[in-house]
């Protein structure tokens, strides 16, 4: 087994081929991981079957090693842990379950031109919802492949040279309830993630499209949380947004702005807080409950932002005068 230097921790089969290398089984025993993005001086090109699925069994192939410290001892290489993979960006193929019993995985980061899906790689990663997608313009297909194979709610983030578009997919479920006096069942769809997981025309992806669900959705069965990340991630990444659709996710926000402050607060993510106070004008109740829970937990970034709200809320009191 060759051995060579890298940035995490794998235990490779792999296959050299004429214009690439095929992983064939892939083991690590990291929480966060890249695959290799060459090897033998050749792109890695493909991922085989179940290539990444907890207690895959050894397959033939040339065996490889990649290490960034010491790698003897450690007995839990099999992916079990994995919660954040990244996938190379000469990957144009990813085999059949590869990867089947991801239990952990909740990000999976690559670019757009994966061309080939097998059949259930992503089946049973119950815990994946966010994509870091790295764009050249065939985002659409990818998403509509993902948004097609994951009725859950996913966060997706598309990055090219202008810059970044993240993107809320509602969940839904789809149920067949048993009707025994009629003898069949009857297929339901509940929540409201159905239209957004398929808004894509000739798997192309269409800003204005998405945005026009946004009303549909309000009025049916929807996760509330969901739909403020929504809302909030449209004006913050507003590539294609419309005028009107930025007013109505402003309205939603504006609503919603006790909800929105503590989430950001939460995150401790001062810079996201202080797009949200230029887009809305809380009002007392909800800026003061922010504000506690800031001080609560020592989100000091975020306390002095929603101190200088507050401030600029309450009007000047008016001079006084004495007279003696």
């Amino acid at each position: 087994m060759e051995t060579i230097s890298g940035t995490n921790n794998w235990r490779l089969t792999v296959r050299r081929e004429p214009t690439g290398v095929t992983i064939l089984r892939a083991a690590t025993c990291d929480r966060r991981a890249a695959l290799p993005e060459t090897l033998f001086g050749l792109p890695v090109t493909a991922l085989g079957d179940r290539c990444l699925a907890p207690g895959r069994a050894a397959v033939e192939g040339e065996g490889v090693l990649i290490t960034c410290g010491p790698a003897e001892g450690w007995a839990d290489w099999d992916n079990s842990g994995l919660e954040d993979l990244r996938l190379p960006d000469g990957l144009e193929r990813v085999g059949d379950y590869a990867l089947f019993n991801c239990h952990r995985l909740e990000t999976l980061r690559l670019r757009d031109t994966v061309s080939w899906w097998g059949g259930g790689a992503l089946m049973n990663c119950r815990c994946l919802r966010s994509f870091h997608v790295a764009c050249t313009g065939l985002e659409g297909e990818l998403l509509a492949y993902l948004a097609g194979e994951l009725s859950r709610e996913l966060d997706v983030t598309l990055t090219d040279s202008s810059g970044i578009v993240r993107l809320i997919f509602p969940e839904y479920v789809e149920v067949y309830e048993e009707n025994c006096p009629a003898h069949h069942f009857d297929y339901n769809i509940h929540g409201a993630g159905y239209p957004y997981h398929h808004c894509f025309y000739q798997k192309k992806l269409n800003y204005q499209v998405y945005d026009s669900l946004w009303k549909p959705m309000l009025g049916m069965e929807h996760d509330e949380a969901c739909a403020m990340k929504l809302a909030y991630w449209r004006l913050r990444t507003p590539r294609g947004l419309a005028p009107p659709a930025a007013a109505a996710y402003r309205d939603h926000l504006q609503t919603h702005a006790e909800a929105a402050l503590a989430w950001l607060v939460g995150e401790r993510d001062a810079e996201g807080l202080a797009f949200l106070l230029r887009q809305i004008m809380p009002g007392t109740e909800p800026l003061a409950a922010a504000c506690a829970l800031a001080r609560s937990s020592g989100a000091t970034e975020c306390l002095a932002l929603l101190l200088e709200a507050q401030r600029r809320l309450v009007p000047a009191g008016r001079a006084k005068t004495f007279e003696l």
